[in-house]
């Protein structure tokens, strides 16, 4: 199962995560979780929504930046915070990743805002495989 960590002394004025997992899906799931849980307290988002998004990518780094992209813009278009996520990734080329998202509306009384990621950079982007699985490293702009 994957996992994320914030990093305190990577970016001043951005918010860095380490994640992991033992296969690219389970990566993909732990990034999306990290750059939702930037933004709110994840056990706060009820499951009221859902959304399916397709991608296709040359490797496991385009899908990874394609994939934080496309959920900063359902997060800015869709005026929602998802807090799961069912991700499959299909090997070949290109990649393709099918997931569906499932979240909640923007609303602030009920799930307070911690802060509004803008865009993913390429600050520090990386995406490894290891023996033991996947790790990536990301810098989220906020």
């Amino acid at each position: 199962m994957g996992g994320y960590r914030f990093l305190d002394d990577v970016a001043i004025a951005d918010v860095a995560f380490d994640a992991w997992g033992a296969d690219l899906a389970d990566l993909l799931t732990a990034a999306a979780e990290a750059t939702f849980a930037v933004m709110v307290d994840l056990a706060a988002v009820p499951p009221e929504l859902s959304r399916d998004v397709h991608l296709e990518a040359p490797d496991p780094e385009s899908l990874l930046f394609a994939w934080l992209e496309e959920l900063v813009y359902r997060k800015d278009v869709d005026a929602a915070v998802f807090s799961r996520f069912r991700v499959t990734v299909t090997e070949g080329a290109p990649l393709k990743l099918d997931a569906t998202l499932t979240g909640a509306p923007i609303r602030s009384e009920r799930m307070p805002m911690r802060a509004d990621v803008k865009a993913v950079t390429y600050h520090l982007f990386a995406v490894e495989r290891g023996q033991d699985g996947w790790r990536a490293r990301v810098v989220l702009d906020i």
